[in-house]
């Protein structure tokens, strides 16, 4: 009987493992659900807590489309209300945060204050036209961003004359395409891009990319340790890099802090920037990188030069850029035939294989040439 008191034992403990297997592999998700008896919310008296006043309901703005006459109000009558077509807000908010991302500057500026401090659009038709058209095609974001970039106000050059730089520093009357720095997380997916570097996989969890020692400890008082990954993991998207809410990725110089929700985009232009841009392990491995790929495809000078000015920029170098950047690579090939040693230290940058086919002072001079090309203001502006 103690055998088979065991034996029945051991298989309810091992179907009692399955069905914890099941329940801890599913996504937990926490979810809010409305109270039976609804707590009073009243109106505080000078705003003290302690001195209620009148007894209030749930409701929205009385200047807005009510949400209906149903009493109480639930959250699911405020989502529906949200995406009305009664209801302006939510498509005329969301259509000035793309136009933002798309344009620079929102079609009203203050992208995240639509109250009675907002700034008044100089372009309410538009705004207006542009919301209705969300709308009504499903909320398509897809068709929102090509109705954005093929337009004629995105398609002029950013090309700027002395009269309308000082009539409108801002561009807020569409005269000119938008011109203004890419954030630091694109810059990082070009540089890789150009390359040849950047990882195609989508979804899956979260990488730790090149991060200088320290960041996290000093920041968590030792708690948290951080641990890089390798391989592939480090060329993934920006997208998928992992992110502390109280310290961000330090290659990401310009992102406002996770702690608050923030909709309008930081852009700063410091000496922090070139000194990233110019010796990061990400950007010094992708020019490394690039050099290593022009010089493999063959050719002269001039031609190889062509080849990257072609990948980052999509242009061939004028002549003036063809001479200074030649002469560039003229003197890095003399130090670096000279000191062996700092071409070997600058090719051993970053994680990826090197081709013992170079030599290792044309290697590093052209590195060094195609660093100069990843810093270039062409190649860190949209214009």
């Amino acid at each position: 009987e103690d055998a088979v008191w065991q034996q029945l034992m051991q298989q309810r403990k091992a179907a009692e493992d399955r069905v914890a297997g099941i329940r801890n592999s599913v996504a937990k998700v926490m979810v809010m659900e409305d109270q039976q008896q609804r707590r009073e919310t009243f109106m505080l008296q000078r705003g003290l807590y302690t001195n209620p006043g009148a007894v209030v309901q749930a409701a929205v703005p009385a200047s807005l489309p009510q949400v209906g006459s149903q009493q109480p109000l639930n959250r699911l009558d405020l989502a529906v209300w949200l995406m009305s077509e009664q209801n302006p807000l939510t498509a005329r908010v969301t259509v000035n945060r793309f136009w933002q991302q798309v344009f620079g500057t929102g079609l009203v500026k203050t992208a995240n204050d639509f109250g009675v401090q907002a700034e008044v659009p100089l372009h309410p038709e538009l705004l207006t036209w542009l919301a209705v058209e969300f709308r009504d095609s499903g909320w398509d974001v897809k068709r929102l961003m090509r109705l954005m970039v093929t337009s004629q106000a995105y398609r002029q050059s950013s090309v700027v004359t002395p009269e309308q730089l000082e009539r409108d520093p801002e561009n807020r009357l569409l005269a000119r395409a938008p011109r203004y720095r890419l954030p630091s997380w694109m810059l990082r997916d070009q540089a890789l891009a150009v390359s040849g570097l950047l990882s195609g996989q989508r979804g899956g969890p979260a990488v730790n990319v090149y991060q200088p020692a320290g960041v996290w400890e000093e920041a968590t008082f030792g708690n948290r340790k951080y641990v890089q990954d390798h391989g592939e993991a480090l060329y993934r998207r920006s997208l998928y890099v992992f992110w502390r809410r109280i310290i961000g990725p330090t290659m990401f110089f310009d992102t406002a802090s996770r702690q608050t929700c923030t909709v309008s985009a930081v852009r700063t232009n410091t000496p922090l920037h070139a000194l990233l841009t110019s010796n990061d392990t990400a950007w010094v491995e992708a020019a490394r990188v690039l050099a290593e790929r022009v010089l493999l495809e063959g050719g002269g000078d001039a031609e190889r030069l062509e080849r990257v000015y072609q990948r980052v920029l999509c242009r061939p170098p004028v002549a003036a850029e063809r001479e200074i950047l030649l002469g560039t690579l003229q003197r890095s090939r003399s130090g670096y035939r000279q000191d062996g040693a700092a071409a070997m230290a600058l090719l051993s940058v970053g994680e990826s294989p090197r081709s013992q086919q170079l030599a290792a002072d044309e290697h590093a001079a052209w590195t060094a040439v195609c660093l100069a090309v990843l810093n270039l203001d062409e190649a860190l502006t949209k214009q």
